[in-house]
């Protein structure tokens, strides 16, 4: 069997919905009061080549089937990697009893039913890759040959990688929805090691899409894997100082991401937020905002509804630099005393939307500063705002890039930190569920000799 026809066996829509419907049809007989479950199958092929040779092949499946009941407000939950109707009646049996032993949760259950999809659109995001292992690993060592044939400079390699997955999901509750859509993802990825006298330094580069045709070519990323290692040969460190900061979009997208977590319904709820109370309050420049579109054709973020269910479509969580609402399941929103927002299983393509210029514009914006292209720790704090991270980038005099530099920290708080975003840039990157281009902070603290 080809590793298509594999694929196209593995999953299958109308076995994932029987198994949810079997599963709720299980806890009604059982006497759950309300229920719900979600069902996948996954199957992907992954090759590793490292200086030629290949490191890693390996085929991946996984299917399971999770259940959730209540017995009034008692919850069960009980998961299977086992999709055969004996298992599902048995996982489900399971829930039911670990629903004896639970607490009462008042803010437990399931989403409104007036909230639910009515129509699950077809999103484009299912283009299967009938990729055998033997084009796999061709397609790693071009990329590799690429970048270790760039520059005699180079001359070590943490490797080349291609992988291909295939998912399905279903979900359903006993409300009546039942839902399920399908999903690819593709990517290469490649990273190496170049050494002048001053050291050695290390970079990387990847592409992702749902469609292989949309991804850059092997050597293409190959060759940007070099450019970038090559680039940072001969970094410095820097005196500490405090100077503009120019996010790329890379390391941008955290610090966008770091606002859904401060407006997420868990750190809301618990009062463990920079952001605690702070829907309605300037959290970014006026010609700012953020704004899910999770019907985007072909984009990684998308999906038909939430992993509850919920109807979505394309919603602000910053609107004009104020934020507009909270990130919320049903859950969390019953704990706040609000609704969901239909963001169960995180958002969905959340986008800047703002006026953007070219990079280059935005170095000569700065002035003299520091471009930052890699983030090292994990020195945010989520309470506070307080942040540190260690970081490695590029020095900018009169809005030209001078050196490369490393070994330093940047810090700040994030509050002052996003509203005072002086510019962002054009340079959007598609590549992850938070879009962005560069971003450029007015000000930080820049520790380093």
């Amino acid at each position: 069997m080809s590793d298509a026809a594999e694929v196209s066996a593995a999953i299958e829509r109308s076995e994932l919905e029987s198994a949810v419907e079997l599963a709720l049809s299980e806890a009604r007989r059982r006497g759950a009061d309300a229920a719900e479950s979600g069902a996948s199958v996954d199957v992907g092929l992954g090759v590793g080549v490292r200086l030629g040779e290949v490191e890693t092949l390996e085929y991946r499946q996984d299917r399971g089937i999770g259940v959730t009941v209540y017995f009034g407000q008692c919850k069960g939950v009980a998961n299977t990697s086992d999709l055969s109707t004996t298992a599902i009646r048995d996982v489900v049996a399971r829930a039911c009893e670990i629903a004896r032993f639970t607490q009462a949760d008042p803010h437990g259950g399931l989403p409104p039913a007036d909230r639910l999809a009515r129509e699950v659109p077809d999103l484009d995001l299912c283009h299967p890759w009938p990729l055998s292992p033997e084009e796999a690993i061709e397609i790693a060592r071009r990329c590799e040959n690429e970048a270790r044939g760039l520059d005699p400079r180079i001359d070590n390699s943490d490797g080349a990688n291609v992988d291909t997955q295939h998912g399905m999901r279903a979900y359903g509750n006993s409300h009546g929805f039942l839902g399920s859509y399908e999903g690819t993802n593709h990517g290469i990825s490649c990273s190496v090691l170049a050494r002048d006298e001053k050291g050695m330094q290390r970079d990387f580069w990847y592409t992702t899409a749902r469609h292989h045709e949309a991804l850059s070519s092997p050597e293409t990323v190959g060759r940007e894997a070099a450019q970038r290692t090559l680039r940072r040969l001969g970094g410095r460190r820097l005196s500490t100082r405090k100077a503009p900061v120019l996010f790329v979009p890379q390391m941008a997208r955290g610090l966008l991401a770091s606002i859904i977590g401060a407006a997420s319904g868990p750190s809301q709820y618990r009062q463990a937020s920079w952001l605690l109370n702070g829907q309605g309050q300037q959290v970014l420049p006026e010609w700012m905002s953020l704004v899910e579109h999770p019907h985007r054709p072909r984009a990684l973020g998308s999906a038909p509804f939430d992993a509850e269910g919920v109807a979505i479509g394309d919603n602000p969580l910053v609107e004009n630099g104020r934020l507009a609402r909270y990130v919320l399941d049903s859950y969390t929103a019953r704990q706040l005393g609000l609704e969901t927002t239909g963001n169960a299983g995180g958002v969905h393509n959340l986008e800047l939307e703002a006026p953007t210029r070219p990079h280059a514009e935005l170095l000569a914006e700065m002035g003299t500063g520091l471009v930052v292209t890699e983030l090292m720790g994990q020195g945010v704090n989520g309470v506070t705002g307080d942040y540190s991270r260690g970081a490695a980038g590029f020095w900018v005099e009169h809005g030209e890039i001078q050196y490369p530099v490393e070994e330093i920290t940047i810090a700040g708080n994030l509050k002052p930190m996003l509203l005072n975003l002086v510019a962002a840039g054009d340079d959007f990157d598609h590549r992850s569920n938070v879009v962005t281009g560069s971003l450029l902070v007015d000000e930080m603290t820049i520790a380093g000799e």
